[in-house]
């Protein structure tokens, strides 16, 4: 498993992030950014916080974990 991927993200304050089915959608004060994640990667908001999680047996989703988890960080940044 991704160290990068274990990490929750904190949603910064003035941000909303939603997850409805693959598209999470992260909304703030300097626009709107969505992303289509990956089936094998499973994401929720809980606690304030953006939890990224995926099957470890699976090649395919250990090597996008940690890429998840970073675009999510990077679109909460961004629209804060």
């Amino acid at each position: 498993m991704s160290r990068i991927g274990k990490k929750p993200v904190a949603i910064a304050e003035g941000v909303n992030v939603s997850v409805t089915d693959n598209v999470i959608s992260v909304v703030g004060p300097k626009g709107t950014l969505e992303f289509a994640h990956r089936p094998e990667v499973n994401v929720v908001v809980e606690n304030g916080e953006v939890v990224v999680s995926s099957d470890t047996t699976n090649r395919t989703a250990r090597e996008l974990h940690g890429t998840t988890r970073a675009t999510i960080a990077n679109m909460i940044i961004g629209v804060k």
